[in-house]
């Protein structure tokens, strides 16, 4: 039997009340803080017992031949890996003569809480040696948001009974063991000790290590310093070091009572370009602003932090307190994977985990950045930003392919293609129109046309070449995109996925207009206006399938054509299917993995109507089996768009619950931060009912299944700060900060000013009838949780 962790239900904080060691991989991803920079899994202080190891440096990466039984043109040749980096989370302790490790002797208290507005993980542990000496541990472990080379850590022993002599050791620590990678034994061997000594050191308190990969030659340095207070004369310090550890000793004789304390403060720095002295400078450098600011100065700035982020971010969720703290969870988590990231990638699973060999995918961009967008603009433009850094390879990838302009990829730590799996890594084109989209919403939502005209343009412009050369106009003038992969990774290599055409579309016609508002940084990349105009042609003639006697758009060409996969006869433990039956079974058949076309009525709105919208939901529902964390917030979306609000409340609860009751059970290779922010838009987008408006407004149209009573949001729209706030009967629009702002709730505008809120009524919505899902794939029902 399968066991998933328990947390306490609070608003603020997601606390552990006992140490369950079979559920200790998955709590090591609950736990896990980052910056975006910076990510430490929440292993234990002392390392073991442990399910995985993790630090990680946002980009640093090891590389490894990718494995192919028959090669073939335009495949990758390596693949990246994200590698688990210099540890400085560590501090062993020893009482009397016995190690501290909770797989002996008796726990008498073990608590564990991560608070999100402090941003901080404490720990409080009573326990007691095989010999009978008790003892209280007392750890508090952060990351800086401030100081983004910085991570800290307070530990306290005390004895609570009698006197003890303890021994703590603080390491950074190089090449620790970790669990053999399953698979490709290639894989494994460029992940075995992977870093190679080029220097360390011990002095006085200080500890350093700098080390290299061999294969993708990026250095890395790592440096600890520490303040320590305990009882005198009994309180011992020495340090020494060696290529793969270094360590500093601290001995003290203690009575109940006494406490010995340690605050460590760890700096990293990396580079592929940076000298050794130059590197080693650098995360001294660090340190010594870590230790000038103090312990206590690092938290008050974090808070400080923390405090700016929540009162411009929060959701409140009044009925459904699970809810309730999984989106504060969920946004703290975003927050995390992008706050510090600075020209990086967001990873599928941030910084809390090794999984999918730490690549970010088009989910960053499509689900990830709409959160940032509107909460941390900056954070969004930075990933955006990376993008554009990446512009070379993908004009490469799209030569090699032999198409024009740039095509990003599928999978990536450093830009280049990663996947060895073509009907995604190539086909999927998919992603470029994702990114050029997220590039559209930051600038419409943030007003930054100096983003647009530096940064955005040039995306806009090299994807628009991409689509225009991938697709083709036949005899009769209609634009088709043919042999590409949709976000339904159960069809692949199809003809004119009306995701990728419409997401496509609105990048061509994005493009175009982009290039007329800057003409001469248009001209500089070679765009003319017949260039613009062949843009739009193809957008003006795109195709988009439909089955005039289903009354329903097609996912792809012919996809209602193919036979229905067996539901009735699929084994409810038969899912995933990916993991029990055969691709070119899944392909040539109605079953869909996760959102598509419905994901197209939520980013593409505009191009259906109502009663489209209606009619495909209630075809695809039955068809979806969301084999994937990406499909629950969308269908949440769509269906509180087209009226089933308890469907939308029981999809936004999986999406929530995602990485808090582990639902696919995969959460101890990391969270998924893609769902997290899917938690958000569920709410916002979903319930809350925004959306941009001819790309300059905003728009509302609230509602509110049974269970919830009442929702509140904050956000950041064009320099004004918003709180949206609404019940079943009303919603009250408040501009906290910023010049007056036109506003739609339900398509009627009104002008919001910082003088008085305005309150519009919610209108009455029609129940329709509940689609069916496949057999044993309906989500939970949400009712009224305590």
């Amino acid at each position: 039997m399968i066991s998933h962790p328990a947390y306490d239900v609070a608003p603020w904080a997601l606390r552990e009340s006992e140490l369950n060691f079979d559920v200790l991989p998955q709590s090591e991803s609950v736990f896990a803080l980052s910056n975006g920079h910076i990510g430490w899994r929440g292993n234990l202080d002392e390392g073991e017992p442990n399910g995985l190891p993790g630090s990680y440096l946002n980009g640093l990466h090891e590389l490894h031949p990718l494995p192919y039984a028959e090669a073939g043109y335009g495949y990758p040749e390596s693949g990246q890996t994200v590698i688990n980096v210099t540890n400085g989370k560590l501090i062993r302790l020893l009482v009397d003569d016995e190690p501290f490790d909770l797989r002996y002797g008796t726990i008498r208290l073990h608590e564990r809480e991560l608070d999100l507005r402090a941003g901080v993980l404490r720990r409080v542990c009573e326990w007691v040696s095989p010999a009978g000496r008790a003892v209280r541990v007392r750890s508090t472990r952060m990351i800086s948001f401030q100081q983004r080379a910085v991570a800290a850590i307070s530990y306290e022993v005390e004895p609570l009974e009698e006197q003890v002599r303890v021994v703590v050791q603080s390491e950074l620590i190089a090449n620790e063991e970790i669990p053999r990678v399953a698979g490709d034994p290639r894989v494994a061997a460029a992940l075995e000790s992977p870093l190679r000594s080029e220097e360390h050191s011990a002095a006085g308190t200080r500890l350093r290590l700098v080390h290299s990969t061999v294969r993708s030659r990026l250095r890395v340095a790592a440096a600890a310093d520490h303040r320590v207070t305990g009882p005198e004369p009994t309180t011992r310090i020495s340090a020494e070091s060696g290529d793969d550890v270094s360590r500093l000793t601290v001995t003290a004789v203690l009575d109940p009572g006494q406490k010995l304390t340690m605050e460590k403060f760890v700096a990293y720095g990396w580079s592929a370009t940076r000298s050794l002295p130059a590197l080693r400078d650098q995360a001294d450098a660090a340190l010594v602003g870590a230790l000038d600011t103090g312990w206590q100065g690092l938290l008050d700035q974090q808070r400080g932090y923390l405090d700016d982020f929540w009162e411009r971010a929060d959701v409140e969720v009044d009925g459904d307190t699970e809810i309730q703290q999984a989106v504060r969870f969920a946004l703290f988590h975003v927050l995390q994977t992008g706050a510090r990231a600075e020209e990086r990638a967001i990873p599928a699973k941030g910084l809390t985990g090794s999984g999918y060999d730490g690549h970010t995918f088009w989910d960053a961009e499509t689900f990830v950045l709409p959160l940032l967008t509107f909460t941390s603009p900056r954070a969004a433009s930075e990933v955006l930003r990376w993008r554009y850094n990446t512009l070379p390879s993908a004009r490469e990838r799209a030569a090699q392919l032999g198409l024009s302009g740039a095509t990003f990829p599928w999978r990536t730590i450093n830009g280049d293609e990663a996947s060895s799996y073509w009907p995604a890594g190539t086909a999927a084109f998919h992603v470029n129109a994702d990114i050029a989209d997220a590039v559209v919403r930051y600038v419409a939502a943030t007003g930054d046309d100096a983003f647009e005209k530096e940064t955005g343009l040039e995306i806009l412009v090299e994807t628009a070449r991409l689509w225009r050369s991938l697709g083709h106009h036949d005899h009769a003038g209609a634009f088709h995109i043919d042999g590409v992969t949709g976000p339904d990774e159960y069809s692949a290599v199809a003809d004119d996925n009306v995701y990728t055409n419409l997401m496509a579309q609105a990048n061509l016609v994005a493009a175009a207009d982009a290039a007329e508002r800057h003409p001469r940084h248009a001209a500089e990349l070679g765009v003319a206006a017949e260039e613009t105009a062949a843009w739009r042609d193809a957008a003006a003639a795109m195709t988009v399938p439909y089955n005039a006697d289903l009354g329903v758009h097609e996912q792809s060409a012919g996809f209602t054509r193919h036979q229905v996969w067996d539901f009735a006869g699929t084994d409810v433990d038969h899912y995933p299917l990916l993991l029990n039956y055969p691709y070119f079974d899944l392909y040539r058949k109605q079953v869909v993995k996760q959102a598509d076309l419905v994901l197209a009525m939520y980013l593409r709105g505009d191009a259906f109507t109502d009663a489209e919208k209606a009619r495909n939901f209630a075809y695809y529902e039955p068809l979806t089996v969301r084999d994937s964390s990406l499909s629950a917030y969308c269908q949440s979306v769509i269906a509180a768009e087209v009226g089933h609000l308890q469907l939308a409340h029981d999809y936004l609860g999986e999406s929530a619950m995602m990485d808090l009751e582990d639902l696919e059970n995969n959460a101890r290779d990391g969270l998924h931060i893609a769902a997290l922010a899917g938690t958000w838009t569920a709410l916002v987008a979903g319930l809350g009912g925004m959306r941009l408006f001819d790309g300059h407004s905003i728009r509302f149209a609230p509602r509110l299944p049974d269970a919830l009573s009442r929702i509140a949001f904050r956000l950041l729209f064009r320099g004004r700060r918003l709180r949206v706030e609404f019940t079943r009967s009303s919603a009250t629009y408040t501009l906290a900060e910023g010049e007056p702002l036109e506003v739609l709730h339900y398509e009627q505008p009104f002008t919001l000013t910082a003088e008085r809120p305005v309150v519009r009524e919610v209108p009455a919505y029609a129940h329709r009838p509940e689609p069916s899902q496949p057999a044993g794939r309906a989500p939970r029902r949400r009712h009224h949780p305590a």
